[in-house]
């Protein structure tokens, strides 16, 4: 018997629900319904000097409008630290995590002396410095824990149930990434496996932009020992720029004086019709149609 489905939408209260937070909280309500499956949400305030105060409520209150309410109680990533933290120790004593004293400006300095710089809009690739085989913190304070990649993450393969097969080499294009920071705040990758362990998270949908997270993650699943969930990336929103949507590029809140009509422009991006009626009509709709879609994905 295959495991109870159980999805999540885990927005960060950094700024309003925008289009392209809506078009992954409904893509993740639809799948789950359409599975007969469970669906939560999770607040990811995890990184608190971003997020706003009280924007965490009216993002519950913006997906109730919407007729998309959480089938348990919600729960708040800043009230989990315990869990981070039992994770971290569990990595440390795996050798899998190791402290590292490096500042940004130490690893920029490090990769221009070896001639690789770092690429345009790309954050920079983590040389390793600190590694335990290579001298560890050599005296310097321990500034943020990373995570050790092994050479099975020279190509980390999966596949998404939108986009096909992805691969990415995490050593080559990430290098050993943060799990806690040098501020003392968790990464949001360990948080994120964290947490859908935790909750059971048997399928995970959400935005394209996250797609590159997803090795990292299931890296950590494996050295972990967690379950890894099935991933589906939904399509991007962008705005008139042909930038995707997004609260750091500006996007305006959602405009929820009519919310069908907010549904029905996300429903657009996920391929779904226009459906007359109320939110609850429109919402019983699209679900019978993606309850489709996964019956002919699962008969071709």
């Amino acid at each position: 018997m295959t495991k109870a489905y159980r999805g999540r939408f885990a927005p960060s209260p950094t700024g309003p629900l925008h289009a392209g937070s809506l078009v992954a909280a409904l893509a993740s309500w639809l799948d789950a319904r359409a599975h007969g499956g469970r669906w939560i949400v999770r607040i990811e305030d995890v990184d608190t000097p971003r997020c706003v105060p009280g924007t965490d409520r009216l993002i519950l209150r913006q997906l109730a409008t919407c007729g998309l309410v959480s089938d348990e109680p919600e729960v708040w990533q800043s009230e989990r630290g315990d869990l981070y933290q039992q994770a971290l120790n569990q990595l440390v004593a795996s050798g899998r995590a190791y402290p590292c004293g490096c500042s940004r400006k130490d690893v920029e300095a490090a990769l221009h002396a070896t001639g690789l710089g770092r690429e345009r809009h790309h954050a920079a690739v983590y040389p390793g410095t600190c590694r335990p085989e290579r001298g560890g913190l050599q005296g310097k304070p321990a500034r943020a824990w990373r995570f050790r990649l092994d050479d099975g993450h020279a190509e980390l393969r999966w596949t998404d149930r939108r986009l096909g097969p992805q691969s990415q080499n995490l050593r080559a294009e990430v290098g050993d990434f943060i799990l806690k920071r040098a501020d003392g705040l968790w990464a949001y990758q360990l948080a994120v496996v964290v947490d859908d362990a935790a909750q059971g998270i048997t399928h995970v949908v959400r935005g394209e932009d996250l797609a590159d997270n997803t090795p990292r993650q299931i890296a950590l699943q494996q050295a972990l020992g967690l379950p890894l969930p099935d991933y589906l990336h939904t399509p991007l929103v962008l705005g008139t720029n042909g930038e995707k949507l997004s609260k750091q590029n500006g996007a305006q809140a959602l405009d929820l004086s009519e919310p069908v009509l907010a549904l029905h422009r996300a429903a657009a991006s996920l391929g779904l019709p226009v459906v007359p009626g109320s939110v609850s009509e429109a919402l019983g709709a699209w679900m019978a149609q993606w309850s489709e879609r996964l019956s002919l994905c699962a008969h071709p």
